[in-house]
């Protein structure tokens, strides 16, 4: 049977994403008003939030891909006992 990705993603991924989704919101918001205020200092802050969304995008590209695998592998072990 066939599952949706997301109901059965481990809990480590959902946070990957949702974490990542938040922090680079965060940075565009900070980037967005330190443009609209003139305060260029305010635009830099907003750089390292994006930088650590953008790598929590990437954990959690490599936690699917191993639970992708596993549940292969499994399905493999599981096809070959028949």
């Amino acid at each position: 049977m066939l599952n949706d990705f997301w109901e059965t993603a481990p809990p480590a991924y959902k946070y990957a994403v949702f974490g990542g989704m938040a922090l680079t919101t965060i940075g565009i918001i900070i980037i967005v008003v330190g443009a609209v205020t003139s305060t260029p200092q305010l635009t830099f802050v907003g750089l390292p939030f994006i930088g650590v969304g953008l790598l929590a995008h990437m954990t959690s590209l490599g936690i699917r891909g191993r639970s992708v695998r596993k549940a292969l592998k499994e399905a493999e072990k599981r096809s070959n006992g028949r």
